[in-house]
């Protein structure tokens, strides 16, 4: 949770862990927000950019996934690799997610996968590192557990450095920059 100014008004607005590791160091930005209002209280989401945002939206747009459930999901996995996730049917990895079990991972899937299709065939998924090495590369640091907002700039430094470096090497480089 950060404490937003607003011309003389503090608000307190939930982010995710995402948006947090882009804002950590600003004492100014812009946060998309979405307010919920609920019978008892009326809540403040921020996000750093509009793609999450919109994830979130579809997401709370779900059976039984709420807006805490939501921004749980943001906070464990990038944009991109929820939707990527949803998008191909991968059940187990939306299950990894704390606070989604098997039921509530497939209906995620059947009531999202149509609609992030569609804007996923127009979304670069690996907009960040464009060629099949840094990829390969950035897809083996998240399968060992590293987060893909710390892997992914790692992995781009290390290819600019040497881009004519193997695969191996990229790895172990990248895994000694962390």
């Amino acid at each position: 949770m950060v404490h937003v100014e607003v011309q003389g008004v503090g608000y307190e607005v939930n982010i995710s862990l995402n948006t947090y590791s882009q804002i950590q160091d600003k004492d100014q930005g812009l946060l998309h927000t979405y307010l919920q209002v609920r019978e008892d209280a009326h809540v403040l989401y921020g996000f750093y950019d509009l793609a999450e945002k919109q994830l979130f939206m579809q997401l709370i747009g779900v059976t039984g996934i709420g807006a805490g459930t939501a921004r749980m999901m943001l906070s464990s996995q990038q944009p991109e690799e929820i939707t990527r996730a949803i998008v191909q049917g991968e059940v187990k990895l939306l299950e990894r997610i704390k606070g989604i079990g098997k039921k509530t991972a497939e209906r995620i899937v059947l009531e999202l996968k149509d609609k992030l299709a569609k804007a996923a065939s127009t979304t670069n998924f690996s907009a960040g590192i464009s060629n099949s090495l840094g990829q390969d590369a950035l897809n083996a640091l998240i399968a060992l557990g590293i987060a893909r907002s710390v892997a992914e700039p790692v992995v781009k430094k290390v290819l600019s450095a040497d881009p004519s470096a193997s695969l191996e090497s990229l790895i172990k480089k990248s895994l000694q920059s962390i």
